[in-house]
C-alpha cells in the first residue's frame, strides 16, 4: 500500500476544499486493498452541519459504497489528526489503521482547537460548560431491555 500517495491525496482534497470555499482545510480517504472506496472533505459551513467533518463524510461514503457499517479491512488517511468526534466514529467503523498528516496542535495554531472537548469529556456532568443531566425515563419504552431481548439484532 502506498501510504504517501494516499496521505498526499487526502491533503490535496483538503487544499481543494479550502479553494472551493465549501469548508475547512480537512480531507480524508478510505482505502481497501489498492482502491479508494470513500473520500470526504470538511463541509461543516456549506452543509450547516457540525458533524460534516472530512472523516465522517469519508466513512459515510465508504460504508455506503460497500454496503456495511464496518471498515475492518480498510485504512483511513486524513489530512489532520482527527477530532474527538471523528476519532470516535473511526473507532466505531473499526478500520485496521489510521494515518494523518497534520497534528491537532497544527490545527489549533490555525484556529481549530479541539482541546476543550477533550477536557470536557473528562469532567463530571455538573462541571461541563453545556448543562448535562441524566434524566431517566418513566419505564415507558426501556430501549435497553428491548435491545437485550431482540433475538434477530445485528450486533456492532
Amino acid at each position: 500500500m502506498n501510504h504517501q500517495y494516499y496521505i498526499d491525496y487526502a491533503c490535496k482534497l483538503a487544499a481543494e476544499n479550502v479553494k472551493s470555499g465549501k469548508g475547512g482545510p480537512f480531507g480524508a480517504v478510505i482505502v481497501r486493498g489498492d482502491h479508494i472506496i470513500g473520500e470526504g472533505t470538511n463541509l461543516v459551513t456549506s452543509l450547516h452541519d457540525p458533524t460534516a467533518h472530512a472523516e465522517i463524510q469519508a466513512i459515510r461514503n465508504a460504508t455506503s459504497s460497500i454496503g456495511h457499517f464496518e471498515l475492518g479491512d480498510c485504512v483511513i488517511y486524513s489530512s489532520c489528526e482527527p477530532c474527538p468526534m471523528c476519532l470516535g466514529a473511526i473507532y466505531w467503523a473499526r478500520p485496521k489503521a489510521l494515518y494523518f498528516a497534520y497534528t491537532k496542535k497544527d490545527a489549533a495554531a490555525i484556529g481549530f482547537d479541539d482541546d476543550f472537548i477533550y477536557q470536557e469529556i473528562n469532567k463530571p456532568y455538573q462541571e461541563r460548560k453545556i448543562q448535562t443531566t441524566q434524566l431517566k425515563e418513566c419505564g415507558t419504552a426501556n430501549p435497553m431491555r428491548a435491545w437485550m431481548e431482540k433475538e434477530d439484532k445485528v450486533e456492532y
